[in-house]
C-alpha cells in the first residue's frame, strides 16, 4: 500500500450470495464490529436484489454499497439487465465490472470498456477486474495477458477519469479455490499492471490508481498481501460474507505503508 497517493479499498464481492433479510443482518452485525477511524475505504458489492437493504442499513456509516454488473445501456430491451443510472439512484457507489465469472459467461474486453465508460459517465466507481488462468501463468504470458485485458479496458477513457477507475488482479486459478498467489506474485503482477497504465497515462496517474487483489485473500493472508508496495486493497469474496472475517481484512489495512 502506498496511502500517500492512493486510497486503500477493502471491497467485499457477494457474487449471488444472501437475501434482502439476512442482508439487513449482516450490515447490522458488521455496523457493531466496524474499527473506529478512517484507515481505508470500505465497499460491499452485493446482489441486485439486496441493494437497497444494504444502502438502508448502511446509509450513515463509511460503507461504499457496490453493485456486482451493470449494463452499458442507458435503457432499452434488455430483459433482466440493470443500467448504471438506476445503479446509482438505488444508492450505489462502486459496481465490479469484467469479474472473470462474467467473462466466463461470455462477456468480451469490448464489453468491459463499454461498462467501464458508463459507469464512469453515471459517476459511479468502477471496480475493473482482470486476471490469468492457471495455462496462461504456466505458459509464461501473465504480463502480457493483464496488460492486454487492461488497455482494452481502459480504450478511451480520458485522463481526467481514469483517477476513478480501481483495477483489481485476481488470478483465476485462485478464485474460490483456496490457493492464493504469494505477496511476491501477487506484488510482481500489481506491479506490471502500474506500469501499463504509466504507459497509457503518465507516471503521475499510475501512482494514484488504486490496484486491488482478489482470489482468495482472507483474514489469514490479507495483512501480509496488503504490505505489499503495489497491492491497494483487496477484492473479497468468501471472506466478505462473513462480518468477523471481513473486520479482521479491514483492520490488516491499518499497518505502516510506504
Amino acid at each position: 500500500m502506498n496511502r500517500k497517493y492512493r486510497k486503500t479499498i477493502i471491497a467485499g464481492n457477494w457474487k449471488m450470495n444472501k437475501t434482502p433479510t439476512e442482508t439487513k443482518e449482516f450490515m447490522t452485525a458488521l455496523k457493531g464490529m466496524m474499527p473506529r477511524g478512517r484507515w481505508c475505504d470500505v465497499a460491499l458489492c452485493v446482489p441486485a436484489v439486496c441493494i437497497p437493504a444494504a444502502v438502508r442499513a448502511m446509509r450513515e456509516t463509511r460503507v461504499g454499497i457496490g453493485a456486482e454488473n451493470c449494463n452499458a445501456n442507458p435503457s432499452g430491451a434488455y430483459t433482466g439487465e440493470i443500467a448504471t443510472n438506476m445503479l446509482v439512484d438505488a444508492g450505489c457507489k462502486y459496481v465490479i465490472i469484467g469479474h472473470s465469472e462474467r467473462r466466463a459467461m461470455g462477456e468480451t474486453d469490448a464489453d468491459v470498456n463499454a461498462k467501464v465508460i458508463a459507469a464512469l459517465d453515471a459517476g459511479l466507481i468502477p471496480i475493473m477486474c482482470c486476471g490469468e488462468t492457471l495455462e496462461q501463468r504456466e505458459t509464461g504470458i501473465t504480463s502480457e495477458w493483464i496488460a492486454m485485458q487492461i488497455k482494452a479496458g481502459l480504450q478511451n477513457v480520458p485522463e481526467e477519469k481514469i483517477r476513478k477507475v480501481v483495477i483489481a488482479y485476481e488470478p483465476i486459478w485462485a478464485i474460490g479455490t483456496g490457493r492464493t498467489a504469494t505477496p511476491e506474485q501477487a506484488q510482481e503482477v500489481c506491479e506490471s499492471i502500474r506500469t501499463v497504465v504509466r504507459k497509457l497515462y503518465s507516471s503521475k496517474v499510475a501512482r494514484a490508481v488504486s490496484i486491488l487483489y482478489g482470489g482468495s485473500m482472507n483474514e489469514k493472508n490479507a495483512y501480509e498481501l496488503l504490505a505489499q508496495p503495489d497491492i491497494d486493497g483487496g477484492l473479497i469474496g468468501g471472506a466478505s460474507l462473513v462480518p468477523e472475517k471481513f473486520v479482521k481484512i479491514i483492520e490488516s489495512a491499518n499497518q505502516p505503508a510506504e
